[in-house]
């Protein structure tokens, strides 16, 4: 791991394409700008924790049922690409819109 220390104001680049600039140091924390190529993924460090911690939580608990989450939610499933549309009991605001109305 290689530290370094900047000032507000100051940058610092990672390959070609990735800049890093400090924007703001207050007492216990600081912003950090960040210039990259969209095609980078750029993602705090805690969500991706937070993301895998669910992940695994699933996984150790079996398989996820998807129509048995939704009604858990009160949600509506999604309708399957052979189905052709929502039905008229789900909710009106996920309902196709019909070329009549």
């Amino acid at each position: 791991m290689l530290i370094l220390r900047r000032k507000s104001g100051e940058s610092l680049l990672i390959g070609d394409s990735i800049k890093l600039t400090v924007m703001d140091v207050y007492e216990g924390g600081v912003r950090i700008a960040i210039d990259a190529p969209r095609s980078v993924t750029v993602l705090r460090s805690e969500l991706v924790q937070a993301a895998d911690a669910n992940r695994d939580a699933a996984v150790s608990r079996g398989q996820a049922r998807p129509k048995e989450l939704m009604k858990l939610i009160g949600g509506a499933p999604a309708p399957s690409p052979d189905a052709g549309g929502y039905t008229q009991s789900e909710p009106s605001a996920l309902r196709q819109k019909d070329s009549s109305d």
